[in-house]
């Protein structure tokens, strides 16, 4: 299956998601933006009233004069800061909110994905949009948006400032304005694509990586050890190159930004220097524009700085947008009054031109179990997955009642108590309810002599289960989830003999007065249903009961006599 990733946002659809984003919120932004130009303009009095205590030593006043101006620096000070932590816990809280709000669209976008398209794009690919694209926003909200803003005020209003000096005073501190232009667009252009790269450059070493470690057993197997290293190493050289080639691009765009500030400072100086040498300016207001201009240095440099992570989290905030606007899949019209679930003229395929299932028609009448059976590639788990609703469909329609539920052999365990994995089917589940679903799959015994009973903690880092348990609760949480269509994907097939009784057992109780399909990992599964499916090459090639399929020489009959011929000597199954 060739590998194609997810998609990216273009940056006009990624500014009209964060603007949608913020738009509820457009009173908080207000308040926030408007305490901080407060808080600005307060500190922008420090520099006058320095040039005025300037003034005051040059035109040789007693040190009883600049007693007033050192206690309203001292105000300034406390008042600026008062103030800009207000509006930086109010710009902090907007961006917080909008993150939360991002991760709630993502996760649930990305939940809803076709499956089909998530193997296509590699799960690495979904992972580090997941992991590292939101971290890297979530770093940038945390740092760069309240730094952002309280630099770009400063930056306006200073400029201001010194206009109100004198109009002279800003042209000479415009003098820096080209170069930073110059300097910021030429980053901007060279930044862009480069994080952009090294986004999906992330995201392919970190599929590589699960590839090679997931697989791990085959790779040994087949003795790939050195061809899946090469791979592993050509991503994370790749990764590597272009993390070099960041680097670069920073140091070349401060080298540049220094240029610009001592073109600017210079300009400033000379300025105030003829000004004061002709009276129209004092040295008190010279020194004050020189020291507005110098203030300027760090807001200047801190905004062009954070360019550098304004680009990256563009760039992880483009990829997270070019999920969450996936289209949402039209849902499929599966209600039935009689319960019943009726497949007509369905196909299905994973890659263009490869067809897995080939115009299938199947009914499964209401409370009716049917196994299917086949040999491996056959194309019963496509089946049965379409039915759940996990795939949809190249072509043809499913009918049936709205809520499936479905067991597969790969069955996660959610890290946390016991109890808690189960409630995942039904929140509102009383203790009582749980118990009585544990019981029903012949859980309940071992459940309840865990170390700490249905409070134990199971999953990651908890209690080991084993398989066989694990199934367990996989069929449990049907039990509570309580759908009218149950779909058991081979879920006996991760557990030895003895386990796959205990499965089989429990997968009767499990289905009792439900309509289930069943993809049947061993005959006796379905020997004990209603009727058997058998299929071969994407195709139903017979159907009937067991009894009746056994005897009629078919298909079915051929895979019974291996099943009963290999069983006793051999653990070889012939559905596989």
């Amino acid at each position: 299956m060739s590998r194609e990733l997810l998609p990216v946002a273009t940056a006009a659809r990624t500014r009209a998601v964060l603007f949608d984003l913020m738009r509820p919120y457009r009173g908080l932004a207000i308040g926030g933006f408007a305490v901080m130009i407060v808080a600005t303009s307060i500190g922008l009095l420090t520099q006058p009233l320095l040039g005025h205590i300037v003034d005051l030593v040059d035109a040789g006043q007693l040190a009883s004069a600049i007693t007033m101006p050192v206690l309203a620096l001292v105000a300034v000070a406390i008042t600026q800061g008062g103030a800009m932590t207000v509006g930086l816990a109010l710009v902090s809280r907007l961006g917080e909110t909008l993150l939360a709000r991002l991760r709630e669209r993502f996760v649930d976008r990305a939940m809803r994905l076709p499956l089909e398209q998530v193997e296509r794009a590699g799960s690495g690919d979904l992972t580090s949009r997941v992991t590292g694209d939101v971290s890297l926003i979530a770093e940038a909200v945390r740092i760069a948006l309240p730094e952002m803003a309280r630099s770009g005020l400063a930056i306006v209003l200073t400029l201001g400032a010194l206009a109100i000096l004198d109009w002279r005073f800003l042209l000479a501190a415009l003098i820096s304005v080209p170069i930073q232009w110059h300097t910021a667009r030429w980053y901007v252009r060279n930044a862009g694509p480069l994080y952009a790269h090294q986004r999906v450059a992330g995201g392919a070493q970190q599929q590589q990586l699960l590839d090679t470690i997931g697989g791990a057993e085959t790779v040994r197997a087949f003795r790939l050890e050195a061809d899946h290293t090469a791979k592993v190493a050509k991503r994370s050289t790749t990764a590597v190159d272009l993390t070099l080639r960041g680097v670069n691009l920073v140091l070349r765009f401060y080298s540049r930004l220094h240029v610009a500030e001592y073109a600017g400072l210079a300009a400033v100086l000379v300025a105030g220097f003829f000004m004061v040498r002709s009276g129209t300016a004092s040295i008190g207001t010279a020194t004050a524009a020189a020291l507005y201009f110098h203030s300027l240095f760090a807001p200047v440099n801190t905004a062009l700085v954070l360019i550098d992570d304004a680009q990256s989290a563009g760039a992880a905030l483009a990829r997270l947008v070019g999920v969450i606007d996936q289209p949402e899949p039209a849902p499929l019209d599966r209600a039935l009054t009689t319960g019943d679930v009726e497949v007509k003229g369905l196909s299905h395929s994973y890659d263009e031109g490869r067809p897995v299932l080939h115009d299938v028609d199947l009914t499964i009448r209401a409370g009716e179990r049917v196994a299917l059976v086949g040999a491996s590639g056959a194309g019963k788990t496509t089946l049965a997955r379409v039915i759940a609703g996990i795939h949809r469909p190249l072509a043809g329609t499913i009918a049936g009642p709205g809520e499936v539920g479905m067991v597969t052999q790969d069955v996660h365990v959610f890290a946390g108590p016991l109890a808690d994995d189960l409630r995942l089917a039904r929140p509102d589940a009383t203790d009582a309810s749980i118990r009585e679903a544990l019981t029903r799959v012949d859980a309940l015994t071992w459940a309840e002599t865990l170390p700490e009973g249905l409070d134990t903690v199971v999953g990651e880092g908890g209690h080991r289960l084993t398989a066989t348990q694990i199934q367990q609760l996989a069929l449990a949480r049907l039990i509570l989830a309580d759908p009218p269509v149950a779909v058991l994907d081979e879920a006996t097939a991760e557990a030895g003999s003895a386990g796959a009784r205990i499965l089989e057992k429990a997968i009767e109780t499990t289905v009792e007065g439900r309509t289930a399909l069943i993809v049947a990992h061993r005959l006796t599964q379905a020997a004990a249903t209603d009727r058997v499916v058998v299929m071969d090459g994407g195709r139903i090639v017979e159907s009937g009961p067991h009894d009746e399929l056994r005897s009629s020489g078919g298909r079915y009959s051929s895979l019974w006599e291996a099943w009963s011929g290999v069983r006793p000597t051999t653990s070889e199954n012939p559905l596989e």
